[in-house]
């Protein structure tokens, strides 16, 4: 009886490792699927642009050079096009999670007429694509002569659905006893969401901060509609703006610096906060 029950534990053993060896081989072949072009972009952009009309296989071997990020660099509108990135997506990402927060602890922990049905409303601007704004959007910021300003670039994009849908999870989440006990200590409703809700919901709002960023730095079409003067470019209307088509660029590997420089920002910022995305989408940051 006991061999026997050995041996069933030992097939069951044995068969979770397979299971864990095919789980890690298949995660492996994924990883593999999505770094690829990623690596392939980025051995180009260290191409001569003459070389690569010839060659786009040779990844690893000579000729290397730095001649691409120089004419990027050296492109005399390049620091005020990420100077332009840089407001917009730090402002955008600043007041987004500014209204989310305060529009999900509203829906979290607060009753009002109507709450249920503003709540699906809001959460029903998940299911309209951005592109269908666009005109509306353009109509209202002509009328009021705001093209072409920081304000029109920013405000548009506030409006966030998933971050009040995330904040307003995040709160709910969050031990409702905490709360009451700094109520009885007298402390204010906004007081308890400015010094004890908000401090604990770190990871979410370095979730929504990241994704935010990430959208704003990568937004192509309303930047393309909003600002139609070159000094009120963002970097990827700016870069874009210098190659006018393809057939006239000024080379693959031109091109692939480009992606490269527009894209290093947001690797960086998910380098230092990937910690913190990882905490809010398992659910482990409030326990």
């Amino acid at each position: 009886m006991s061999t026997l029950a050995f041996e069933t534990r030992s097939r069951g053993s044995l068969t979770g490792r397979m299971g864990d060896r095919l789980m890690l081989a298949a995660v492996v072949v994924l990883a593999l699927l999505w770094i690829t072009p990623l690596v392939w972009v980025l051995c180009l952009s260290f191409k001569p642009n003459a070389f690569l009309e010839q060659h786009t296989d040779v990844l690893f071997s000579p000729p290397f050079t730095l001649q691409n990020y120089t004419n990027i660099v050296n492109t005399s509108a390049v620091g005020g096009w990420l100077a332009n990135s840089l407001i917009v997506s730090i402002g955008q990402t600043l007041l987004t999670l500014v209204i989310a927060s305060l529009a999900g602890y509203g829906f979290a922990r607060t009753e009002f007429p109507g709450k249920r049905y503003i709540y699906v409303l809001c959460l029903c601007g998940l299911a309209v694509p951005e592109q269908a704004l666009v005109i509306p959007l353009h109509h209202i910021f002509a009328t009021l002569d705001w093209h072409n300003t920081y304000g029109a670039l920013i405000l548009p994009r506030l409006a966030s659905p998933f971050g009040v849908y995330l904040m307003t999870q995040y709160f709910k989440a969050v031990p409702i006893e905490i709360e009451e006990a700094a109520l009885l200590d007298n402390a204010s409703r906004f007081k308890v969401f400015w010094r004890v809700v908000l401090p604990l919901s770190l990871p979410a709002q370095a979730t929504l901060a990241i994704f935010t960023f990430l959208s704003a730095w990568n937004d192509y079409l309303w930047p393309l509609v909003s600002a139609s003067k070159p000094e009120m470019y963002t970097l990827t209307i700016g870069l874009a703006s210098t190659q006018g088509n393809f057939a006239q660029s000024e080379g693959i590997g031109y091109l692939m610096a480009q992606a490269v420089f527009a894209g290093l920002p947001i690797f960086v910022l998910y380098l230092f906060f990937q910690k913190y995305i990882v905490a809010a989408v398992a659910g482990t940051a409030v326990r």
